[in-house]
């Protein structure tokens, strides 16, 4: 233990690791101006998208985040932050956090997402892409219309084949019946 420093800090600190180290996205915003009700129905919305939103005191983040060796957050860690700790889809907890941002004071500053720093425009960009559920989607149809053509395809020369051998069979009945 250094010197000086309160045990509650250092296990404020330990914690601050732990859930850092759960969530390997994290996005920082500016809280301020949000009332009690705004911050409660924001975190509702967070949760669905297996996210967490926090208030975070700046220097014990700082100190966090640099023994966890994710260096670079400390220009978003300036004023009122709080964190979104995102165990789920980064997508989806972004475009709930800007879709949330449009009705409440909530900026977003900047983010950690796959070991990477960025910065706020970075995380627009990020919002603006298709969540996972809709990439897999995506994927399926890709995946689907090919099939679906080669089925379509087969089906149609199964039946022009039937229907030769259904003309041949015709034509035949009706030579025998010819001859009789």
């Amino acid at each position: 233990m250094a010197k000086g420093v309160q045990q509650y800090k250092i296990d404020r600190v330990a914690a601050l690791k732990e859930a850092f180290e759960e969530s390997p996205t994290l996005f920082f915003s500016d809280y301020r101006g949000l009332t009690v009700g705004q911050i409660t129905e924001l975190r509702g919305q967070l949760r669905q998208n297996d996210a967490r939103y926090a208030v975070v005191k700046n220097r014990y983040t700082k100190i966090a985040l640099r023994e966890l060796g994710r260096d670079g957050a400390d220009p978003f860690l300036v004023g009122p932050t709080a964190v979104a700790l995102v165990r789920g889809d980064a997508v989806a907890v972004s475009k709930a956090l800007l879709d949330f941002g449009r009705s409440a004071p909530v900026e977003v500053k900047g983010g950690y997402v796959d070991g990477k720093i960025i910065g706020a425009q970075e995380v627009v960009a990020l919002s603006r892409l298709p969540n996972r559920e809709q990439l897999l989607a995506m994927l399926l149809s890709a995946m689907h219309g090919p099939v679906r053509g080669l089925a379509t395809v087969l089906n149609a020369s199964v039946g022009r084949v039937a229907r030769v051998l259904q003309a041949v069979a015709d034509q035949k009945a009706e030579q025998t019946n010819t001859e009789s």
